[in-house]
Order: C-alpha cells, then structure tokens, then sequence
C-alpha cells in the first residue's frame, strides 16, 4: 500500500496558532468596527452555479475560477463575495430595507499562479451599502483601530468609467479595457497597449488616450481638476464627476 505523505496544496494557507490568533483579532476588529457603522453580517455559500458566478463577465474570470461538475451541475468555488451579494440582493430584494448594509468576512478561490503575496485562498473582508454611502470614513476606522498609521484610501465612481469609454466610442468593449488596464502595474503600460490594440482591435490613438487618462495621479485637488476637462463630453460621465467630488470634498 503506497504510504501518503502529508500537505497541503500551493496557494492554500494553514496557519500556526500564533498567526492564527492575530488573524482571529484583526477579523474581531473588522467585525466590531463595521458593526458600529449599522452593517449587519452576511454569509453566502462558498460553491454556486457557474452561470450565476460567471455573470459578471467572463474572459478572465473563466481562466482562474474552480470550476466543477457533480451530477447534471455546473458547479464553481466563489471567486468574490460581489457576486454572491448581488444574487443575495436579488433573490431577497422584497425583504429587504434599503439602504442595505451588509459586510462579510469569507474565502475566495482563484486558480491563478500561487506566488508571494498571491494566493489561490484567501479572505476578503467586504462592505457594501446598496443605494447609500460612507464607505471611506469606515476603511478609516478600521485600519486606525489597526494601528496602521501610513495608509491611503482610493476612490473611484463607474460611471466615469463608463462615461470615459462612451466618449471614444468603446461601450461594448469597456469591459474588456476595464479588465486588461487592471493589469498595468503588474504587466507594465506598453503591454497593456499591446494587448489593447492586438487583442481588442482598439486604434492606438485611442489606447493612447485611455493610457492617459488612468494614468491622471496627483492630490485630490490635481485629479478632479484633471476629469474636470472632460466634462461636457457625455452625460453619465458627468454624473459620476459630481459624485466623486461630492465623496472627496
């Protein structure tokens, strides 16, 4: 009889008590901190249908998720907790109270090349506010309560996104851009060009244009002065500048 030897797979993590400990209090804290703030704890279940999971797009998401079969089920380990809640949401949406706050603390699975500070489990602790927000001042509190002093807090808005893509004739294809520029500081901005014009047949004028606009950095101040000289060019783009300079100001 072949004898087994004990291990465990690359990309999943075990814990020593010691570490164990502080993971078990930093999750107190996470917990204890948005309990404060009126969320209330969500759990959804680790294995859904693939066509729900995969709802979201695709594409990238395919390649890394743990994707099974048991029976006549397309069956996949959860690749985020987004998803989850927004299936969540639909399905209870008559009972629930809006705005809704919910956090979870939960695994995810992503069959993706286990490498430092990369793994194929890991936790995502998750706020959402559907149809409210004050999200910023909670990430605040949190990770003062940490202790961490050196921390910055990044905000975005889809809709300028979305407004961004629109302008240069792109809708259809934002999905894809948004996916691949995702990728810049790991791949570097010439391949993201790259892949840009060879993979998603984008004029390179306009690759150029989508370069610059993500790469836009600076003070608050700075960025909103920098979106400000696209206003005017599409609505929802508009909308989502308004918002994102009423969440920073």
């Amino acid at each position: 009889m072949a004898t087994i030897k004990a291990h465990t797979l690359s990309g999943f993590m075990e814990l020593l008590p010691a570490p164990q400990t502080q993971m078990e209090r930093l999750m107190e804290v996470l917990r204890s901190s948005y309990g404060v703030y009126g969320f209330t704890p969500l759990d959804t279940p680790i294995i859904e249908a693939s066509d729900v999971l995969l709802a979201k797009g695709g594409g990238e998401t395919e390649k890394q998720i743990y994707r099974f079969s048991k029976g006549d089920s397309d069956l996949s380990l959860r690749f985020d907790l987004t998803v989850p809640l927004a299936k969540y949401v639909a399905l209870h949406y008559a009972d629930l109270a809006f705005p809704f706050r919910r956090f979870q603390i939960g695994k995810v699975y992503r069959g993706e090349r286990a490498q430092r500070g990369r793994f194929r489990e890991f936790y995502q602790a998750d706020i959402d506010i559907i149809g409210d927000g004050e999200i910023p001042a909670i990430i605040y509190t949190v990770f003062s309560r940490l202790g961490l002093s050196r921390f910055q807090i990044r905000i975005n808005n889809r809709r300028i996104l979305n407004g961004f893509y629109a302008m240069l004739g792109l809708s259809d294809k934002s999905g894809d851009i948004m996916r691949t520029v995702d990728k810049i500081e790991k791949i570097g901005p010439d391949l993201v060009r790259a892949i840009l014009v060879d993979d998603y047949a984008i004029e390179g004028e306009k690759a150029d244009e989508i370069l610059a606009f993500i790469g836009i950095k600076g003070t608050n101040e700075e960025v909103l002065a920098s979106l400000e000289k696209y206003r005017g060019r599409n609505e929802m783009f508009d909308q989502g500048l308004d918002e994102l300079t009423t969440v920073a100001k």
